[in-house]
């Protein structure tokens, strides 16, 4: 089993940057993908990044592509989301979560963290 803790969160004026982190525990973190996804109020869970377990492959919803980047540590069992440009429209609560593939779905992932609020004012 995996868990995992998100930080990094906060409040940040559009055009800021923030760098979320997600620590796993356990040793068989190397061998999972892992996903950022986010939520906003009143809306559904949504996919925004993806990397697989050696992060030769990453993924990217169009709306963040060359703003956001995603890595990860696997000496450090921790995961990265570098936000830059932000916009308001990326406030929401962000998730990452451990899955056995990359896949673009919420429901292919095991494990999930409990969220860090992100909060992008104008």
């Amino acid at each position: 089993q995996v868990q995992l803790v998100e930080s990094g969160g906060g409040l940040v004026q559009a055009g800021g940057s923030l760098r979320l982190s997600c620590a796993a525990s356990g040793r068989t973190f190397s061998r999972y993908a892992m996903g950022w996804f986010r939520q906003a109020p009143g809306k559904e869970r949504e996919l925004v990044a993806t990397i697989n377990w050696s992060a030769d492959s990453t993924y990217y919803i169009d709306s963040v592509k060359g703003r956001f980047t995603i890595s990860r540590d696997n000496a450090k069992y921790t995961v990265f989301l570098e936000m830059k440009s932000l916009k308001p429209e990326d406030t929401a609560v962000y998730y990452c979560a451990a899955g056995q593939r990359s896949g673009r779905r919420s429901s292919e992932y095991l494990y999930w963290g409990q969220g860090t609020q992100v909060t992008v004012s104008s």
